[in-house]
């Protein structure tokens, strides 16, 4: 699938179906397990996607791994080059050495230095640019211009699109009766892929999208129907934070996949993250609390449903994890 063509629904899920057999070796099968709390407090049968448990901590190694598994011989002598404030670095990465390839990943100066060891770990090289993450991608883009790496974006490819897609596939398999999927949106990768998929097999399947008030840049923009700037304010949810690019093929296809879009406050996040770690003892970051405080605030809807709430991440730096305990939203 070349990423010149802007994909729709129906090509996307036969790209996911690839995906699925090109990454299958490289990744790991997550399991989707029965939440007895949730369950209980939206009277439905409440499920929990651990993508957390993926390989580099989240589930940007699909797209990332899909991505780097496309690419020629000649592509990789050019080099890979991404930018990222963590999960989305880790993943090229991860997935980059497992073809030989250091890969340079741009982060802006002051990014977590857990998360910069992380992808030191797993074969990257970080270089610092910039005071937000806005600036380090653009500085990453035009690297690329001018040297000819590949750039690998974290959500504009539909590479990378159809490997977030294959949670899609797994979800399926685990659960063919799922009527109701929350999951947060930053870039809309995740949601674009599992949501094309599931759709496809399963027209009937309500996808739902999830955005920290505070930060919310690709909801106005499907709003807009196009990429716009929109203020942001700081969130936990820092996987999902950022702006969307221009001319992004996620809009359209969000636009295409999603019944329904939530909002949550800051308190809702850390209450969530922090209900999941008391009841369930799962450590996540707050992404996955998003998608986790979008279904308790929908709980209603839910009634007697089968529902899928997907556990994006687990990378949290330890000073917010600290936070999430005092109560310090």
């Amino acid at each position: 699938m070349k990423t010149s063509l802007k994909p729709n629904i129906t090509s996307l899920s036969d790209a996911v179906l690839d995906a699925e057999t090109r990454i299958r070796p490289h990744i790991r099968e997550t399991p989707l397990d029965r939440s007895h709390h949730l369950s209980e407090a939206g009277n439905c049968n409440a499920y929990l996607k651990l993508e957390h448990l993926q390989i580099t901590g989240s589930f940007k190694l699909r797209g990332a791994m899909n991505k780097v598994l496309s690419l020629s011989a000649r592509d990789l002598e050019k080099g890979i080059i991404a930018a990222s404030t963590g999960n989305h670095g880790m993943a090229v990465s991860y997935a980059s050495h497992q073809r030989g390839v250091t890969p340079t990943i741009y982060m802006k100066n002051g990014a977590s230095p857990e998360k910069v060891a992380l992808i030191t770990s797993f074969g990257g090289k970080a270089v610092f640019f910039g005071d937000n993450p806005v600036d380090a991608e653009n500085r990453a883009r035009e690297i690329s211009q001018q040297s000819g790496q590949i750039f690998i974006s974290p959500y504009n490819d539909p590479e990378v699109i159809a490997g977030q897609g294959t949670i899609g596939v797994e979800i399926h398999r685990q659960l063919s009766s799922a009527e109701v999927v929350f999951i947060a949106v930053g870039g809309g990768g995740l949601i674009s892929g599992v949501g094309s998929y599931l759709k496809a097999v399963n027209p009937k399947v309500k996808i739902v999208g999830c955005w920290p008030e505070n930060s919310r840049v690709m909801y106005e923009s499907i709003k807009a129907g196009r990429a716009i700037d929109y203020p942001e304010q700081p969130t936990i949810s820092d996987s999902t934070a950022g702006g969307v690019e221009e001319g992004a093929i996620t809009i359209e296809l969000c636009r295409e996949v999603m019944d329904d879009s939530v909002l949550v406050s800051g308190a809702q996040i850390f209450d969530a993250m922090k209900l999941i770690m008391q009841k369930e003892r799962w450590l996540i970051e707050g992404a996955a609390g998003v998608a986790v405080a979008g279904f308790l605030k929908r709980k209603e809807a839910c009634a007697g449903k089968n529902v899928v709430i997907v556990l994006c991440g687990r990378n949290i730096p330890l000073d917010r994890l600290q936070a999430v305990f005092r109560g310090e939203s």
